[in-house]
């Protein structure tokens, strides 16, 4: 069989990469100066050669779009292909902040259920992406006791360096901070600011504050990972992170490199790219898969919390409502949905996360009257 081959173009958008030039001069060769790039695709492996080619790495970091499951699901295949061929691994993750390592730990360790886990961790106040995209990896972790490292600064930190930058953090807080960072690369930063010129205008306040933002949670997770491999000499860790902190090599793995220089590796997924090999050192064609659906309540929910009043209120209904049909109403005080009590938004997405379309639930609400005491309600609500 003849091998296949893929043309990737120079510059995208100039049709085939042939020098404009050639146009206005016909005995100009079109060879001469054609920067089109050839993938052999006879070269094109599988996930075993990958897996052959990442066993002697000390850090592989596979980054992520955060909401596409096809690279959750190529994260896990890396993490269980090391570990079945008996690699010491430990799993840096992006979302959890460093403040609630011992959460993650008692979770891993089997001393906390997932319930608690989710409260503890805060995953749905600071992360908030569908658990269920990354909830086999931290079972696999559980089952297996593999470390996981919260890679994170805290949010509060880097909340308030976007509003004031770092000079406007107090000294207790710069002490959380890293205490050596580079900003002296140019082309990370003018990466940065392309990012930032993304955002609706209305968004675009301070570009420094924004920069030193980025800064410190790549800053911040390469010191994080790098103190784990000082600590654990004969342990490959795996980092997920979303792609924009490893590719090019600019964001984590360079300040990694900076404080432990170890044999590294990057994997990207490589559909809608260019396959640039600057940018990494694996790329990946998953087939397309979506996470099935979960079922709906269709409320809207308040994101003021209220103290003096239990549960969480609606404040709306999608168009297409289980909950309004079963006759829930706006103002009603959910508490409780099937057998979890109901205090705030986590509450409501933790007991949510194994729901699917068409199933039955109970929902107890508060009602509350102008005249005459509130009202406990329970109804059953079919799941969209």
């Amino acid at each position: 069989m003849k091998a296949a081959f893929f043309v990737i173009p120079a510059l995208l958008g100039t049709g085939v990469g042939i020098n404009p030039a050639i146009a206005a001069d016909a005995t100009v060769s079109a060879i001469d100066g054609n920067g089109t790039r050839v993938l052999d695709a006879s070269d094109l492996t599988g996930m075993d050669a990958l897996l052959a080619k990442l066993a002697d790495r000390r850090v592989v970091f596979v980054g992520e779009q955060h909401d596409r499951y096809a690279d959750h699901l190529n994260q896990l295949a890396i993490i269980e292909g090391l570990h079945a061929r008996g690699k010491s691994i430990a799993i840096g993750l992006e979302f959890f902040q460093q403040p609630f390592q011992q959460d993650v730990d008692d979770y891993v360790e089997g001393k906390i259920d997932e319930a608690d886990f989710l409260r503890r961790t805060q995953y749905f106040d600071r992360w908030r992406y569908d658990y269920r995209l990354y909830r086999p990896i931290l079972q696999f972790a559980r089952e297996h006791r593999i470390p996981v490292i919260a890679l994170n600064l805290e949010s509060e930190l880097t909340r308030k360096v976007g509003d004031a930058g770092i000079d406007g953090l107090s000294d207790e807080e710069r002490a959380r901070i890293p205490a050596q960072m580079d900003r002296e690369d140019p082309a990370y930063r003018a990466r940065i600011e392309r990012v930032f010129r993304h955002h609706p205008a209305d968004q675009q306040r301070d570009f420094d504050h924004f920069f030193e933002v980025q800064l410190l949670w790549d800053e911040g997770m390469a010191e994080r990972a790098a103190a784990y491999l000082e600590q654990n000499p004969e342990t490959t860790l795996v980092v997920l992170t979303g792609g924009g902190h490893v590719e090019y090599g600019q964001g984590i793995p360079k300040r990694l490199m900076r404080r432990q220089r170890v044999p590294m590796a990057i994997v990207l997924n490589g559909q809608n790219r260019e396959p640039d090999g600057a940018a990494a050192d694996f790329f990946l064609y998953p087939p397309e898969v979506e996470l099935p659906p979960s079922g709906m309540l269709g409320v809207m929910l308040s994101s003021d919390a209220d103290e003096d009043k239990p549960g969480i209120r609606i404040e709306g209904f999608a168009q297409t409502s289980g909950a309004k049909a079963a006759g829930l109403e706006s103002g009603d005080r959910i508490v409780r949905i099937g057998a979890h009590s109901i205090t705030g938004y986590a509450d409501v997405r933790i007991a949510m996360v194994d729901a699917e379309p068409d199933d039955l639930v109970s929902v107890e609400v508060v009602r509350e009257y102008v005249l005459g005491s509130d009202e406990h309600k329970t109804f059953e609500v079919r799941l969209h």
